[in-house]
């Protein structure tokens, strides 16, 4: 099989197109048919040496955390799972060396999701990381739910900063589908259409309006959940406009790794930050995450493509490592390798 692989960290170039066996799953594993790669910020950071100090876990790794494909093997234990099932999979790589810039992958069977009846793979390689993470900061409110569904938001506002991204996209997409008011801040007209298409009731464009202030005659008592993507350039708009007991989740740490948070301010609202990294939210989320996720797939309510607001660009699996230099420079969409047709 075709396989992309490194064996150091360092930028795209690491990145070799080689030909591998096939492996065989073992007990408790899937072996998958890639047919897309997502791409996403942890891949080239995990790449680089940015979230390892330089190290490369495996002799060899195979990156990407998502994709979507079709069933091929199934290992011993396996059984709520049968050959030519499609499925995408989250955070593959994490963990061990098996990512899914490859034409087949093993994965634990815990990773690998049934992709609902009528979903593309396109849609299937989307999901992970972005819209897990997007799940885990809706649902770490103090007072809301834990899971999502239609209507488990009722009542709540969601202000979603970056909402062009494809984690804002995501969540602009499932607080929407649970029935939240959702608020998102943008800095172009570009990116505000992209925003409206995904569902967002109100886009503020902080670089033209009094982002606060707009924010605040939008949401009076202001807003319970923020799904933070820049909190050092945020911290002061974040604490204007929260509702007491608000709940902020920072999932990245674009404008810097350090931030200084108004003391005073966040004490009087009672604010809670918290902060959201896939790998180490634990099984229990991670599985509830991929429920409710395919939940909202299965009711049409996370469409990818531009129509959808987040436009799709394409890569073949030689071009790996320049899918990876996209995400690295910021493309506004989704990044996805196709590795073989459906």
């Amino acid at each position: 099989m075709k396989s992309i692989t490194y064996t150091e960290t360092g930028p795209s170039s690491v990145l070799h197109l080689v030909e591998r066996e096939v492996p065989e799953p073992g007990a408790g594993e899937v072996r998958v048919r890639v047919v897309a790669s997502g791409v996403n910020p942890t891949d080239w950071k995990s790449r680089t040496g940015e979230t390892s100090g330089g190290d490369v876990p495996f002799p060899v790794i195979v990156p990407n955390q998502d994709g979507a494909g079709v069933v091929d093997a199934v290992g011993e234990g396996v059984d709520d799972l049968e050959v030519g099932d499609r499925v995408w999979s989250f955070i593959s790589a994490n963990g061990h060396a098996t990512g899914t810039a490859q034409e087949y992958t093993v994965l634990p069977r815990a990773r690998v999701v049934p992709l609902p009846e009528g979903a593309s793979f396109d849609l299937g390689a989307s999901l992970g990381v972005p819209a897990m993470t997007a799940h885990r900061a809706l649902t770490v409110h103090e007072d809301g739910p834990s899971r999502l569904s239609p209507g488990a938001l009722e009542g709540v506002t969601v202000l979603v900063s970056g909402g062009a991204g494809a984690v804002g996209h995501a969540a602009i997409q499932l607080a929407a589908w649970a029935g939240a008011t959702v608020i998102t801040t943008i800095s172009s007209d570009e990116k505000a259409a992209l925003a409206r298409a995904a569902g967002a009731h109100h886009v503020v464009n902080y670089k033209e309006q009094d982002a606060a202030a707009e924010i605040r005659r939008i949401a009076p008592d202001g807003v319970q959940i923020v799904v933070e993507v820049s909190i050092r350039q945020n911290a002061e708009l974040v604490a204007a406009v929260v509702s007491t007991r608000a709940s902020v989740a920072i999932y990245a740490n674009d404008g810097g790794d350090t931030v200084e948070l108004p003391l005073r301010a966040n004490m009087g609202t009672n604010t809670r930050y918290q902060f959201v990294l896939l790998y180490t939210v634990g099984e229990e989320a991670l599985q509830a995450a991929a429920e409710d996720v395919t939940a909202a797939v299965r009711d049409g309510a996370l469409p990818v493509g531009a129509e959808a607001g987040l436009p799709l660009h394409r890569y073949s699996l030689e071009q790996t490592a320049a899918a990876h230099d996209a995400v690295e420079g910021g493309v506004t969409g989704k990044v996805l390798i196709d590795v073989a047709q459906g």
